[in-house]
């Protein structure tokens, strides 16, 4: 028996013969491999492959197309761009104000660009009794003063950066220029707030109102109780108009940056005077000038070949030194006026518009007409409290007695003062160096002392700008 199954022939049968149709069920061999037996089940299984591959392919372009969707709208200009724009840029410099409420009115900021002795202290006058206006005077004095002594023209960057966050109402700036170890900045440590109108009003002193037109007395604002600078910053951030007056800056080129920065919306209003009043006034405020004086002289471009500044042969005194250095700033300064002037004739796309000249003999022969060209362009309205305040400013019978005070004088007289003081060389001097702003501004030169002298000859024309 076992013989015979031994002998037997084995008969192989293929798989296909043996499990025909599609229900069966597939042979399994001891190495645990499947073998399909019929063709058509391959085809099925591939057929739903393809179904499945397609319902992902599809799948995955339903997604893409959504997602490109979602990308097209996020690009598109959303109504709050513009604020997370400005809120970008202005996290650079401080982070605070993230937690400060938004504006819903956009602030109209304006820089007073004039130079000392110009009548700016008068002219700022006109900003600080407006109610409506934070206005800061000479707040860069606090960096000449502790970069001292460096030039003139190396610190206007610094003096730039400084706009910048004040126009933010980020005051913190000036303790960047504080004594080391010295006490925290106060609302009366900021040169010229015991005359500013918001330092010495409510809410941060009872000792006047702002809105009420009229001179602070510095020794009754002196007894205000000091806020801190963030009480200061709060209050700035109340009023749509933040004006700031300064004399350190040279040139209006260097503003292009803020001018230029779509956050901020800042206009300059350039305040002129004839150069050869300026150098007198400077001269008859030499010793409250000293440290300005030098600093500015040595702006000075050395390689330049300048005439004698006295006669030869004068035998030189202190007082001419000091008068050295008041009348050759003046170079430096008519210099930067220059290149503002220039940029003005020409203006480029970031001053258009932004950008208005003043010039001091107009403002105190008809002071209440400009007031009123300049509050427009400000975008400010003038009332007749503010009008009177301007018209009684300039036509006191009083002159001038002492620098940097603001009071009730005879401006026009003032204005015309350096015809009888100067002599002929000072003004032969200043004209050397100021020919081109002069022609600009309409300020005629004159070839002698009599002429100078005779002040029924007016040496104003019309200004070229």
């Amino acid at each position: 028996m076992r013989g015979k199954q031994y002998h037997q022939p084995l008969k192989l049968t293929a798989p296909w013969e043996k499990d025909a149709g599609f229900g069966r069920k597939l042979k399994t061999y001891r190495n645990h491999t499947k073998i399909i037996a019929q063709p058509g089940i391959v085809m099925k299984v591939l057929r739903r492959k393809r179904i499945v591959l397609f319902m992902a392919y599809f799948l995955l372009l339903v997604l893409t197309m959504l997602n490109l969707a979602n990308y097209k709208w996020t690009k598109e200009p959303q109504q709050c761009n513009h604020q997370m724009r400005s809120t970008t840029y202005q996290s650079r410099s401080d982070i605070r104000f993230l937690y400060r409420p938004s504006l819903a009115k956009k602030r109209q900021l304006i820089y007073v660009l004039t130079t000392w002795r110009s009548g700016s202290s008068f002219f700022g006058e006109l900003f600080n009794q407006n109610h409506e206006v934070f206005f800061l005077y000479e707040p860069m004095w606090h960096i000449w003063q502790k970069l001292y002594p460096g030039d003139a023209v190396s610190l206007q960057g610094a003096a730039r950066d400084m706009l910048s966050s004040l126009y933010r109402c980020d005051l913190s700036v000036f303790q960047l220029y504080n004594s080391p170890g010295g006490k925290n900045f106060t609302s009366l440590g900021l040169f010229g707030a015991t005359l500013n109108k918001v330092v010495c009003s409510y809410p941060l002193c009872s000792a006047y109102r702002k809105e009420v037109v009229g001179m602070v007395d510095d020794k009754v604002c002196k007894k205000c109780p000091p806020q801190s600078l963030r009480l200061l910053e709060e209050e700035c951030l109340k009023y749509s108009t933040i004006v700031i007056k300064g004399v350190r800056i040279l040139d209006v080129n260097v503003l292009a940056p803020l001018m230029e920065d779509p956050s901020l919306d800042l206009k300059v209003i350039h305040l002129v005077r004839d150069p050869r009043a300026v150098a007198n006034s400077r001269i008859k405020s030499r010793h409250g000038l000293i440290r300005e004086n030098l600093q500015v002289v040595r702006s000075r471009d050395p390689k330049l070949r300048r005439i004698p500044f006295v006669d030869p042969g004068h035998k030189a005194n202190k007082k001419d030194g000091s008068d050295y250095h008041s009348i050759g700033a003046m170079e430096v300064i008519c210099d930067r006026t220059s290149r503002t002037l220039r940029t003005a004739l020409n203006p480029p796309s970031w001053l258009k518009g932004k950008y208005m000249a003043v010039r001091y003999e107009d403002l105190v022969e008809n002071p209440v007409k400009t007031l009123r060209n300049i509050y427009r362009f400000a975008n400010l309205t003038t009332n007749h409290e503010i009008e009177s305040f301007a018209l009684n400013m300039t036509s006191g019978s009083s002159s001038s007695s002492k620098p940097f005070i603001v009071s009730s004088r005879n401006a026009t007289q003032a204005a015309s003062a350096w015809r009888t003081v100067l002599s002929i060389q000072q003004i032969k001097q200043v004209e050397d160096y100021c020919h081109h702003s002069m022609s600009v501004l309409g300020y005629e030169r004159v070839r002698t002392a009599g002429e100078a002298k005779d002040l029924s000859k007016s040496l104003l024309t019309h200004s070229k700008l």
